[in-house]
């Protein structure tokens, strides 16, 4: 597997904390999954599935193997240290070293977490399901950091012009914070081009959390055929993840 396989956040981490999502690129699954699928729900082969996530944890010399989560879209909040993959949710804290925080997706936001003292990390799956329930919140507050203490780095994700919703979805978002207007576009469809990285920043600013803290985003998994999947463009596919771990 080449490192061509992985996105290495640009963000100012401390230097015992590390993280990378990765790509389609590598990994020994076949279509319509090739290559690196690393999500054992879709309907890939199981042992294609299993090398894939062997391999990433070789390549990336993890301390130990990711607990990889059951997602369901909501906010529930897994402890790293005692996480297993039958546990129910979509966000994982880390506060033990050795603990590898990791998360899936194929069009949701990926955000990754941790504190400018390298002791604490978290990783989060935020659909719009989960963000407009408050999966960041969620896991901002398990964190138990002071916010101007948190770094924030948002991998690829659906990007504005492909992300199309409905005016319920945008209903939602407005209702909670009248300045999510701002992330809507409309179209002559009467449906929303939605800017979910917006959307985001918008919660971490209610959450305090200082705007300069918050980096990454801009990147499309839906435009980006050859780089990513996306459940959206192809609903039969494989999943990416976003991992950080403590050194």
């Amino acid at each position: 597997m080449s490192r061509s396989a992985f996105i290495y956040p640009d963000w100012p981490a401390p230097d015992n904390i590390k993280a990378v999502m990765t790509t389609r690129h590598g990994g020994v699954s076949l279509p319509p999954f090739d290559g690196l699928n690393l999500g054992d729900h879709v309907d890939d082969d199981p042992e294609a599935v299993q090398t894939n996530r062997k391999q990433l944890a070789v390549d990336l010399s993890l301390p130990q193997q990711p607990a990889w989560l059951s997602q369901v879209h909501g906010i529930n909040v897994a402890s790293c240290s005692s996480a297993k993959s039958t546990d129910v949710a979509d966000a994982i804290v880390g506060k033990h070293q050795n603990d590898v925080c990791s998360i899936m997706t194929a069009d949701c936001l990926p955000v990754l977490f941790c504190d400018k003292q390298g002791t604490v990390i978290a990783a989060a799956h935020a659909g719009w399901r989960g963000l407009a329930s408050g999966v960041l919140e969620a896991t901002i507050a398990e964190m138990t950091s002071k916010p101007q203490d948190i770094l924030i780095w948002m991998g690829a994700a659906i990007g504005p012009d492909a992300f199309e919703v409905g005016s319920e979805v945008r209903d939602v978002f407005i209702a909670q914070h009248s300045e999510s207007t701002e992330a809507f576009k409309a179209q002559a469809s009467g449906k929303w081009l939605a800017d979910i990285y917006k959307l985001a920043l918008i919660r971490f600013k209610h959450s305090k959390i200082p705007v300069e803290n918050v980096y990454g985003g801009g990147r499309c998994t839906y435009s980006e055929d050859t780089e990513f999947y996306s459940y959206r463009r192809e609903s039969r596919t494989g999943r990416m993840a976003s991992l950080i771990w403590r050194t």
